[in-house]
């Protein structure tokens, strides 16, 4: 249906402005709506709570893509009726499944010695990786946060950079002196041949002298992983959650890894103090006599 378009079309141009989500989030909650509104197959308007139901209750998916439909579906009624479509959400009386709280892999220092120390740094590849690396857990970095890093952003000198993460929100974040080693050797022995005579502001290149995606890196991070005889599943965010575990192990406050990481609520850094507190209780286990 045409209006249907319209609605989801409008909502979706009203939530980017005002919440400035992911790329990802965006394009999730666009999906989402245009295949309920197909499966509904009604105006989206005189959608009751039973028709909600009904759909939830037959779509064959997990508690956490649900959770997500569901969320989804109630930012768009709660904007029908702040724009006075509707008199009342029929989300109102949908719970969002609880979901089990997921303790994430990470890496133990070792592990991570062995992942950076496996990349050859002797080649021009090797002297990229080996920064991108190291900066990815110097500073707790998500993956598209890395890659999308420009000259601008880094103050190799001063020894910081600017990162800017969801909803578009600029942070200033401390590198440290082994990270500025490396970028200053991929800086100066590796970019211009990378960059093949081009231009491009991106700090980070692939081998055709465009920006370094996210997809690519992530096949770089899990060779290494391979060669390294890491046997854990690798990806760039367990070195994201091994930079806050290992803060969190070391005496860090759970606020500081807040703001490092990007968090809008502390409840979500909370996690880490959970991976402390089992890695405390393995430990007591094993040693204590009565454990």
């Amino acid at each position: 249906m045409q209006k249907n378009t319209i609605l989801i079309e409008e909502f979706l141009d009203n939530f980017w402005l005002l919440k400035t989500p992911a790329k990802n989030t965006l394009s999730s909650y666009n999906s989402d709506l245009n295949i309920f509104a197909i499966k509904i197959n009604k105006n989206l308007a005189t959608v009751s709570t039973t028709n909600i139901n009904d759909y939830l209750q037959h779509k064959p998916v997990g508690n956490n893509t649900k959770a997500r439909i569901i969320s989804c579906l109630r930012a768009f009624y709660k904007y029908l009726v702040v724009q006075n479509i509707i008199t009342k959400s029929p989300l109102d009386d949908i719970k969002i499944p609880k979901l089990p709280q997921k303790i994430p892999d990470f890496l133990s220092t070792i592990e991570v010695e062995k992942l950076i120390n496996i990349i050859d740094t002797k080649t021009i590849f090797g002297k990229r990786d080996r920064a991108m690396i190291e900066l990815l857990y110097s500073c707790g970095l998500r993956v598209s946060e890395l890659t999308n890093l420009e000259f601008y952003n880094l103050k190799i000198a001063d020894g910081y950079i600017i990162v800017r993460g969801k909803g578009n929100k600029d942070r200033v974040l401390p590198m440290n002196k082994i990270a500025i080693k490396y970028l200053e050797d991929y800086a100066k022995n590796a970019r211009d041949f990378l960059l093949k005579q081009g231009k491009s502001d991106s700090y980070f290149l692939s081998n055709r002298g465009k920006s370094m995606t996210r997809q690519n890196f992530f096949l770089l991070i899990k060779n290494y992983g391979l060669l390294a005889g890491i046997t854990k599943s690798i990806s760039p965010h367990t070195l994201r959650h091994a930079f806050a575990t290992h803060l969190v192990q070391n005496g860090a406050d759970l606020r500081s890894v807040q703001l490092m990481l990007g968090h809008s609520s502390i409840s979500t850094t909370q996690i880490y103090t959970h991976i402390h507190n089992i890695r405390l209780q393995k430990v007591y286990n094993k040693h204590h006599p009565l454990g």
